[in-house]
């Protein structure tokens, strides 16, 4: 099994919102992205997509985007992103997924041959220049997410596996210092992490780093060129 990542598809959602008004290379970005996906993975093989995945305002009208995604091979894990208004309520998103390969991470994870991949939204971190006083209660909150995502880990867990975490923002701020949620990463011994919400203004944060033995991967569609990003942890 191979694993890839994309994030921030930003689906239209039924908005007529067309995502080249953020760069020309935004044209046809689905179709890109299709396309990549179909050479590279196989039936076995799984996608993490981390959060920003349509401008839906409700779960009906995030329906279409995410049944354009049916035809494309291997399983599909999600997380929600800050622009995910449409998910409301995990138990009518999994009812409504299109098939069996649609999996849907909200503080919790799912085992795979060989691998656990927990994930939550996770917030922008102390620090960062989108930090205010006001979201140190988010940020908490969201670190508490993540002590249930790897509670149901350690359950899910078998000797020999792998932990991969997904969370939609940086888990750092541009100096990469530690927050609540690297320190969680390290305590559950994570092997990768793969996380998303920047663009085109990414400045100090490239797409592969590492701390604490743990790799993380940037995965914005834009900034990955419109492709999935291998994920080598088996």
């Amino acid at each position: 099994m191979n694993i890839f990542a994309v994030s921030d598809l930003h689906l239209p959602g039924g908005k007529n919102k067309p995502m080249d008004v953020f760069g020309g290379n935004w044209a046809g970005h689905l179709q890109k992205i299709r396309q990549d996906w179909k050479e590279k993975v196989g039936a076995e093989d799984a996608v993490l997509i981390a959060g920003d995945i349509s401008w839906a305002m409700t779960l009906q009208e995030a329906l279409p985007d995410l049944a354009a995604l049916q035809d494309l091979p291997g399983k599909k894990i999600f997380i929600r992103g800050n622009h995910d208004y449409w998910w409301s309520g995990i138990t009518a998103l999994r009812a409504a997924a299109p098939d069996e390969s649609y999996i849907f991470l909200q503080n919790d994870c799912v085992r795979l041959e060989g691998l656990v991949v927990c994930g939550s939204r996770g917030w922008a971190c102390p620090g960062s220049a989108d930090f205010a006083a006001d979201d140190e209660k988010i940020y908490r909150r969201e670190a508490e997410r993540f002590r249930l995502a790897f509670a149901c880990a350690k359950k899910l867990r078998q000797e020999g596996d792998k932990l991969l975490c997904m969370i939609h923002y940086p888990p750092f701020n541009a100096k990469r210092e530690s927050s609540l949620f690297t320190e969680l990463f390290a305590e559950n011994a994570v092997d990768a992490v793969v996380y998303g919400h920047l663009h085109q203004f990414a400045g100090a944060y490239p797409p592969v780093c590492e701390r604490e033995g743990i790799r993380y991967y940037l995965t914005s569609c834009d900034l990955a060129g419109f492709r999935l990003v291998p994920i080598p942890v088996l």
